[in-house]
């Protein structure tokens, strides 16, 4: 058996999901890491200590956790076969990104290293998935280092969307309806009393996003913005 297949699926959603939790909060409270995957904080306990046993993962009581080096390649290795496959079933096979998403955290526990390097040259080694997020490469450290939420910007901005942060489908289905996708240009209109929704204007359209929705949405400010 592949040193891959020796790791199980929940094992693997484990550790993307730390991964993908520390860009905002390392180390990772094992709360946060329960509610992302919807389980019990006993269930999220007793796999962290089984991850930990692995060496996957480093618990410090009373903080979180945190990826060890061999678990952040082996979670680097998950989010390439996921984004990966978002890339072409988009590009290739037209589904929509919330779709793709789904399909892809399916697809990602089950395509060996061989299959992953060929999807990668047919699509000619994209740097990021549908929605943004940098495609690992090898053992090469992805940055983290991202440009500022939505939320952070005030009522007279213009930015660029650069990426979805937190790829969760209903998410991901409701930003695509409002036509809110990496690339898009807006200038950020009118903010609600007391930190409410933010009013978006795209040309002609106005779309209205929540404070909750604005923080998944990471942004470039334009120059003119930056004045």
């Amino acid at each position: 058996m592949s040193e891959r297949h020796q790791f199980g699926e929940s094992e693997e959603m484990y550790l993307k999901t730390v991964y993908v939790l520390a860009e905002a909060q390392d180390p990772v409270p094992v709360t946060a890491l329960a509610e992302k995957l919807k389980i019990t904080t006993v269930s999220a306990s007793e796999m962290v200590r089984r991850l930990q046993e692995r060496k996957l993962l480093e618990h410090m009581p009373y903080k979180g956790v945190r990826l060890t080096p061999l678990g952040e390649n082996r979670a680097r290795d998950i989010l390439r076969r996921h984004r990966l496959w978002e890339r072409f079933l988009t590009d290739q096979l037209e589904l929509d990104w919330a779709h793709a998403h789904d399909a892809a955290c399916q697809l990602e526990h089950l395509t060996d290293e061989e299959i992953m390097a060929a999807l990668d040259r047919f699509l000619g080694h994209p740097e990021t998935c549908p929605h943004g997020n940098p495609i690992p490469r090898d053992s090469q450290q992805v940055s983290r280092k991202s440009r500022i939420p939505l939320s952070a910007l005030q009522v007279g901005d213009e930015a660029t969307i650069v990426r979805i942060q937190n790829e969760e489908t209903a998410l991901l289905a409701h930003l695509a309806g409002h036509g809110l996708r990496p690339g898009q240009r807006f200038l950020l209109e009118e903010i609600a009393p007391y930190d409410g929704p933010r009013a978006l204007r795209m040309g002609e359209e106005v779309q209205v996003v929540g404070r909750d929705v604005a923080e998944h949405i990471i942004v470039q400010k334009s120059s003119r913005g930056n004045d």
